[in-house]
């Protein structure tokens, strides 16, 4: 939930500390890189030291990141806490996987918690907005961060009490060469995605930015393939439902975060509507996460994963379909129709791909098969934020941001068809 919670404060950031656009998506991207970076690595360690204290000390490290974001005094200081929230963050997601495959022995009831999981990830990031808007119109802004808090401390005590500790039978060596190799690439991107608009595209530094991430990339790549026990176990990426797991969770994740970063400003800066109104106009795109997450686990537990896929892209392309003709007039129950039709296609992504990630995976591979569908997710999001706040960034508010938000709904058409085209080739003939 932490990932999108702060998307409606955002407004209300760039007025208390009169922040950029670059700032605002710095504050959303700094949380999600350091994830992305880090989600293996802590895997990895987990399953050398233990699930149990890792995921405790996580959810030690997440609350005290937690309380320094409420308590930043400057827009600086609150990425610098982000940062530290997703060190604990990055501990939590692959641990969860491998304590439930190592809870849950029978294939059955494990397919059914790993399906119960992936729908509560897509659940839990569409009710971010709705409860941050309510928590910064009556609490302020640094209220979404304190609910942080009890939530963590009922958590490690929950974890203390019921979690059993386990660890890998053979644990995978670290990597820190690769470890590197990853920061530097998405640092490199994201950078210049994100600052491009401000210091202009021919700029030395976002030219450095893309040429670093071009060159880490493949540097990684040969690496990787060269170890027997590397960070991103590039082997995995041969099986073509792993590849095209991986491929939609960057893809749909990106457009989630786009469509929602973007619309966020559209209601508040463009609009004028209030942080409690805004997520009570995003509550169907809530709603429809929440209905359709459950249902595409069952969905997937009984059909495989090809009925949900088709209905995520489909619904995808339609919810953004419906906002090109959006302008600074459009009724707000058009806008809730186009929210509710791209939350059932958001709602529908989760449980497929985590599924097909891990499914069919040897027993040793799919602790990092799942964790690696995990990064994916969270690169997707970080990418989309970048994305979409470049798009915009140039953009006034009022009529010129309207204008500007564009671009975004056909990019989100654009992802929404191509996860459409991923469900539909899976259906073909010989796909497996």
């Amino acid at each position: 939930m932490d990932n999108t919670i702060l998307t409606v404060a955002l407004p209300s950031l760039k007025r208390e500390f009169e922040a950029s656009v670059s700032a605002l998506q710095w504050t959303m991207d700094a949380y999600l890189l350091t994830l992305a970076s880090l989600l293996l690595l802590s895997g990895s360690v987990a399953d050398r030291v233990g699930r149990k204290p890792i995921f405790g000390v996580g959810l030690a490290i997440f609350t005290f990141g937690s309380v320094l974001c409420s308590l930043a005094p400057g827009i600086g200081w609150l990425i610098a806490a982000r940062v530290l929230q997703a060190v604990g963050g990055s501990m939590l997601n692959p641990v969860a996987m491998s304590i439930i495959r190592s809870v849950f022995t029978d294939p059955a009831e494990r397919a059914k918690a790993i399906g119960l999981w992936g729908s509560v990830f897509g659940i839990s990031l569409a009710i971010g907005p709705v409860v941050g808007g309510v928590l910064t119109e009556h609490l302020g802004w640094r209220s979404i961060f304190w609910v942080n808090v009890p939530i963590g401390l009922v958590a490690m005590a929950l974890t203390w009490r019921f979690v059993p500790n386990s660890r890998a039978a053979a644990p995978r060596r670290l990597d820190p060469v690769g470890q590197v190799l990853v920061i530097l690439t998405l640092v490199g991107l994201i950078y210049a995605l994100i600052e491009g608009p401000g210091r202009g595209w021919d700029s030395p530094d976002i030219i450095a930015g893309f040429v670093l991430a071009a060159v880490a990339l493949p540097v990684l790549i040969a690496v990787e393939s060269r170890l027997s026990e590397p960070l991103i176990e590039l082997r995995l990426f041969r099986r073509g439902p792993f590849l095209a797991a991986v491929g939609v969770a960057v893809m749909a994740l990106a457009a989630f975060a786009a469509f929602l970063f973007v619309m966020t400003l559209y209601l508040q800066d463009g609009r004028g509507y209030s942080p409690v109104q805004a997520g009570l106009i995003l509550l169907p795109l809530a709603v429809a996460v929440m209905a359709s997450a459950p249902l595409s686990g069952r969905l997937v537990a009984r059909y495989g994963p090809r009925p949900s896929l088709c209905i995520a892209g489909a619904g995808t392309a339609a919810g953004a379909a419906l906002l090109l003709t959006l302008s600074a007039t459009t009724p707000i129950p058009v806008i809730q129709v186009a929210l509710l039709v791209f939350g059932i296609g958001a709602g529908m992504v989760n449980a497929p791909v985590t599924t097909t990630a891990v499914s069919g995976m040897p027993a040793d591979r799919s602790g990092v098969a799942a964790a690696t569908a995990t990064t994916s997710r969270q690169v997707g999001q970080a990418i989309g934020v970048a994305v979409g706040g470049s798009l915009v960034a140039s953009a006034a508010l009022g009529p010129e941001l309207v204008d500007a938000t564009q671009p975004v709904w056909w990019l989100c058409v654009g992802i929404g068809l191509a996860i459409l085209t991923v469900g539909v080739r899976t259906a073909a003939r010989g796909a497996p």
